[in-house]
Parts: structure tokens; sequence; C-alpha cells
């Protein structure tokens, strides 16, 4: 009866309902986190509002390894082999791609993971919203609203100067596709730019098997490029013998200092991937597919580029390389001027793919903060002809061709990065929350609070479930148990902590998601210390390393807490089961968290003030409209078993 008479109770409800009124407003706001949809309850849903938003699932394997090439291997590698081997790597370039790729797949891995887990579209705005809370959620999903838009339209203004390249000058292009400065306002327009946006925009909107069937053709187009340096720039080298490598400044003239600071600037040529998780939501299988997707463009990308350096490196010294167009002059220097319009070809292919790959998940961001509220539902339509986002596409493409048309956004690039990594961190801190302390309460919607009596929920469960939770309530306390708690040594303990369990010792599960969530606190505050002191020269040397070894006592004390504790039993009913695990937690994502909280702070100061004033929009825009419109505005929460009761009796009622 004790059982009955708590789990019956009215006040139950009622405090959740409280606790859901004081969500509303306040911090509370900023760490509600949405429910994954799992596989039950996706396949279960069969509501007129749901079916509105659906997107075709039309992607396989192929598709998404086209999306990932497409978007990733951009017109920046015909250049950045020069500028890279100039000034950091010289003939070690091939290694800085191979350690940026490996730094590269440990945000691939994590991606991996919480895509399978959670096929939604949204992309890193999903998985922060069901891991960390509704206030990261929304200022990574702005912070890609900047990215994709200034992505597509940087990629689109570096197009015309290729296909004038290739038509022998800007003079030779059509009037209304040259570059051209309106009068008095110096101002230097690109239609051409424009253009290519809306043609893709429109591409888009025709349906998502139709956008990736024309990125796979110039993709492969593009591939071809590649592959003809590759082979023709082997054929040279070997008829030359190779004199890049016969120097005798050796192989590292930079130091072991001067490759690692390559491989820093070449990690941005491996952004693009991420697109592959933003369609998750079209995948036919995305347990299997988005992960062998990812790794497998992730894998091709990184052996094209070191291919494509160790040729260029080899048949030119790295110190005589032209910065702007490597590999042309160095097919010129070994007398196949012609080589310069096949390079050139590569070039448009690749940004024209890489400007597809930009502007294609863009709509679907929107689409996923438009149905978690935060947005205006306009941007949640899903046509029903072609099931895709339409008005979000059309919306993001306009955005895109204006800034294409008029801004040089160049000196903006840099603001790009800033999504990315903000995405891949957050990823990242999102693996360590899943296995160590998944949510454990989720949001009740209005419509289930009502519609029935909880005096009559029990019901509706076995005796077995009484009992079980009579024996729960039977028994002590979670906070009042001690820190460690003396157990019998016969009794097995799964995974716990060696030392804890040689001397029969065990944490209880409240405890343990405290430590759990303090010490993945401490892992970002530890790599934000230590990036920050390691990378301001300007600190005196005792505050830097008094300052790094802080960060370093941090980050090693949270690894170590991490790895002795147990990973919480919840992940494995997280989400749909059955995709790919994410190996080697914690060191994995803390590297990863490492990786990328560095390079974001080595941004630069201007680059942060100017993303400074795009999240300051953001705040307000959610302060004004996603606080106050948000789905999660009026629910209540209740442990995970108790919402499983309550939907399986709504069901039941409504059926």
């Amino acid at each position: 009866m004790r059982f009955v008479d708590h789990y019956c109770n009215p006040n139950l409800l009622e405090g959740s309902r409280r606790d859901g009124q004081s969500s509303r407003i306040g911090f509370k706001a900023l760490i509600r986190r949405k429910q994954v949809d799992s596989a039950h309850s996706s396949s279960s849903s069969s509501s007129s509002s749901s079916r509105q938003h659906q997107l075709a699932r039309e992607l396989s394997i192929s598709h998404l390894i086209s999306i990932g090439v497409g978007a990733t291997i951009g017109a920046g590698v015909y250049i950045l082999v020069g500028t890279v081997a100039r000034e950091h790597s010289g003939p070690a370039l091939a290694i800085s791609f191979l350690i940026a790729g490996i730094a590269a797949a440990l945000s691939a891995f994590c991606y991996a993971e919480l895509s399978s887990r959670c096929p939604s579209a949204g992309s890193a705005y999903h998985y922060a919203y069901i891991c960390v809370g509704e206030g990261v959620a929304w200022l990574v999903g702005w912070a890609l609203i900047l990215e994709y838009t200034l992505g597509g339209s940087a990629v689109a203004r570096g197009i015309s100067p290729n296909l004038a390249l290739m038509f022998g000058g800007n003079d030779r292009l059509p009037s209304f596709l040259a570059r051209q400065t309106l009068p008095g306002l110096d101002i230097v327009v690109d239609p051409c730019a424009a253009i290519l946006v809306l043609i893709v925009t429109a591409l888009l909107c025709k349906g998502i098997k139709e956008s990736i069937a024309a990125q796979a053709i110039v993709t492969a187009a593009n591939i071809c490029a590649m592959m003809f340096v590759i082979v023709a720039g082997s054929y040279l080298g070997f008829k030359t013998g190779w004199v890049g490598y016969r120097l005798p400044t050796g192989y590292f003239p930079y130091g072991v200092d001067g490759m690692l600071a390559g491989s820093a600037t070449v990690f941005f040529a491996y952004i693009g991937f991420d697109a592959v998780a933003s369609t998750a939501e079209e995948v036919k299988n995305p347990q299997r597919d988005l992960p062998v997707g990812i790794a497998s463009s992730l894998s091709l990308c990184c052996a094209l580029y070191m291919l494509v350096s160790i040729v260029i490196v080899g048949l030119v010294p790295y110190y005589e390389m032209d910065p702007d167009t490597p590999i042309s002059s160095a097919f010129a220097q070994n007398g196949m001027q012609w080589a310069a319009y096949v390079v050139s070809a590569g070039a448009v292919t690749a940004l024209c793919s890489t400007l597809l790959g930009s502007i294609l998940p863009q709509p679907r961001i929107l689409m996923a903060m438009a149905r978690d509220g935060l947005l205006p539902s306009f941007f949640s339509d899903v046509s029903k002809n072609t099931q895709v986002p339409v008005k979000s596409t059309i919306a993001s493409g306009v955005g895109a061709a204006i800034l294409a048309f008029f801004m040089d956004v160049s000196e903006l690039a840099g603001m790009v990065s800033v999504g990315t990594l903000l995405a891949f961190t957050t990823v990242a801190v999102s693996v360590l929350i899943l296995r160590y302390i998944p949510p454990n309460e989720v949001p009740l919607p209005l419509s289930l609070q009502e519609p029935f009596d909880p005096l009559s929920l029990p019901c509706q469960m076995s005796a077995d479930d009484i009992h079980e939770k009579s024996s729960e309530i039977n028994s002590p306390k979670d906070s009042a148990k001690p820190l460690l708690d003396k157990v019998d040594s016969s009794i097995d303990i799964p995974t716990i902590g060696s030392c804890l369990a040689r001397y029969g010792c065990t944490l209880n599960e409240k405890r343990r998601r405290k430590i759990a969530g303090w010490s993945i606190l401490s892992t970002c505050v530890g790599a934000l210390i230590l990036t920050y002191a390691a990378s301001n020269l300007s600190l005196p040397s005792y505050v830097r390393y008094s300052v790094c070894g802080i960060g370093v006592m941090l980050l090693l004390s949270a690894l170590v807490v991490l790895s002795c504790i147990d990973q919480d039993d919840a992940r494995h009913n997280f989400g749909h089961a059955g995709g790919f695990t994410c190996p080697f937690v914690p060191l994995l994502p803390i590297v990863c968290i490492l990786i990328n909280i560095y390079l974001l702070i080595n941004l630069g100061v201007d680059t942060w003030a100017r993303v400074s004033i795009w999240l300051a929009i953001g705040v307000i825009v959610y302060a004004v409209y996603g606080r106050t419109h948000s789905c999660l505005h009026d629910v209540i929460y209740v442990p995970t078993g108790h919402a499983e009761k309550v939907n399986k009796y709504s069901r039941e009622v409504l059926a």
C-alpha cells in the first residue's frame, strides 16, 4: 500500500507541474532538454502534424559519401598546399594532412554515435538540445546559421574568378556574369555568385534525391581532376626524380612545431563531413548508413589530400611553390601548361559541390529549430510533393545570394569556423553526457497532463511492478547513503573502478551522477584554461606555466574520475539502439574537446568580436521569441519510467 499511496499521490504531478512552471523563466529555461525520438515513439507516431513535417527517406551510403566528400573538398585544397608547404610544413605536408585528419576523425566518431542514436534533422543543434540544454542548443544552432550562410556566400564569390581563369580573363566572361563596381558606392557586385546560389537553391527545392544526384556528378568531376593531378604528377615526379624531396633542409625544414602548425591550418580543410549528420532524418537506415557515410567520406578526403600533397611537394621545392596557384605552376614548371585548365575545372567543380553542401544543411537547421518552437513555424513547413523544407530552403538561398552579390565576405571567412568548432565541441560534450549522465527525466506534453486521472495509473501495472516499486520505496533513500557504501564482496559489480571493487565499495547512483557531472564540467573548464594560457604569449612565463598546470590538473583529474566510475546503464536505451558506439570514452571526447577549444581560442580577436555581435543578436531573439514559444514552455518533467507508463496509458485510452 505504501507504493500505491506514493505513486497515485496527485501531488506527484502537481510538484512536477510547479517545476514546469518555474522552468519557463530564469536559468531553468536554459537547461530544459527535449526527449530523443526513440524508435518506438517514431514508429507509433501517426498524428497529422508529424506527417506534415516528415522528410523523405531517400538516402543511402553512396549518397552520404557524395554529400560528405562534396561538402568537404573545396577549392581551398588547390591553394592550401602551396601556402602551408611554404610557411609551415615543407615536404612534411602530407603528415600535416594526416594529423589533421586524425583530429577531425575524433569529432567524426562523436558525430557517428549521436547521429545513429538521434537520427533527426538538426545535427549538433539537435544533439545539444537533447543532452546539454536549450540555451546551449540555441547558441549552437544560431552559430550554424551564420556558418552556412557565410560559407555559401564565400564559396559562391570564389567561383567567378575561377570561371574567368578558364575563359582567359574576367573581360572574357559575359557582361551579366562579370564582377562590376557600382558607381559612387565602391561596392563590387558579383552577379555570377548570386545566380549560382539561386540555381542551387532551386535544385534543392526539387527534392533531396535530385539534389544529391547533381552533387554526385559534380563531386565525381572534382575527384577526376584530383586523380589527374595525382597520376600526371606522379609521372612527372618519376621522370624528374622528385626534386622536391632532395633538399639539404631535410623533410622537416620548420621542425616538428612547423609541421603541427601546418596541421592546425589544414584542419579546416576537413570541415564539411558534419553535413552528412544534418541529413539524418532522410537516411533509409540511419543506424548503419550514417556512421559508414561519415567515416568513408572523411577517409576518402584524407587520402586524396595526402596524395595530392605528396605529388605537388615532390615536383617543386617547397620554397619555390606559388602560394596562389601551386598546382598549376608546378605542372607549368615541368612543361605542362595546359594542365592549368584541368586544375581550374577541378577548382570550379569543387566550389560548386561545396556550395551545394553549404546550403543543404541550413534549411534543416532552421526546420529543426522551428519544430522546437524557437523560430517561427514558417520554417518548419515541408512540401507535400518534394518532402523537403522548401520555405526554409528559399529563405536560406535568398539570404546567401544577397550576401554573395553585394558583399566581399572573404574578410568574414574566420566566422565560418566558429560555428563548426562550437558544434564539434558540443557534440563531444554530448557524448560524455550521454554515457555518464543521460537525461533521467523527460518532458510530458501539456496534452498528456490532463486527459486522465493519475489515480487510475496503478490499475495498469502488474503485481510484479508494484512489488518492485515497493522494494524501492522501502529501501533507504539515496540521499541518506554515504558516498561509499560497503557491499558484499561476492556481489558482481559491473565495470566500476577496480580499486573500489577490490575494497567492496561502490558509488550510489545519485552521487555517481553528481561526480560525473562535475567531472565533465571540469573537462570543459580545464581545456579552456589550458588552451588560453598556452596561446596567450603576452602573459608572464610563471603565470602561463601556473595556469597551464591548473588546466592540466583539471583535465587529468576529470579523465581519471570518469575512467574509474561506471557509465550509466540507461545509455543502452537512449534513443535508437543498435547504432555505432564511440570508442575510447572518456579519452577520445576529452581530446576532441581540447583540440576544438584550442582552435577556437586561436581564431583571433577580430573574428570573436564579429561573432559576439551575431551571438548577442541571437540572445535577444531567444529572449524575445524563442524562450516563450518553445515547445518545452508548458511541459512538466517526470521520471522516464513514469512517462512511459503515462504514454502507454494514454495510448490505451485513445485506442
